[in-house]
């Protein structure tokens, strides 16, 4: 199995910078994919980034030019870094992971975190 332990969510006012991680362990041959989804309330949950074993980004249209999305593939840690942030940030943020977890398989499983509260007011 593998298990995803999220941190840095908090209350922060309209402006200001948060900084969630997440970190995977378990299982794991490697990442090919990490990434982060929030969820409003009674609203759908969105994609916000994510970043491939290579590097690569793609980040959702509402949070480009404030939101950096990193990963440290030696802790199998992925980070996003949210400034200048919006009372509409404010919901749960969601880790999720794209798994290798064998030498001898090329098949792959997606894993999500238990999700961390993000609440932007003043």
């Amino acid at each position: 199995q593998v298990q995803l332990v999220e941190s840095g969510g908090g209350l922060v006012q309209p402006g200001g910078s948060l900084r969630l991680s997440c970190a995977a362990s378990g299982s794991i041959f490697s990442i090919n994919y990490m990434g982060w989804h929030r969820q409003a309330p009674g609203k759908q949950r969105e994609l916000v980034a994510g970043i491939t074993s290579g590097g690569s980004a793609n980040y959702a249209d509402s949070v480009k030019g404030r939101f950096t999305i990193s990963r440290d593939n030696a802790k199998n840690t992925v980070y996003l870094q949210m400034n200048s942030l919006k009372p509409g940030a404010t919901a749960v943020y969601y880790c999720n992971v794209v798994v290798r977890r064998s030498v001898y398989s090329d098949s792959t499983n997606r894993y999500w975190g238990q999700g961390t509260q993000v609440t932007v007011s003043s």
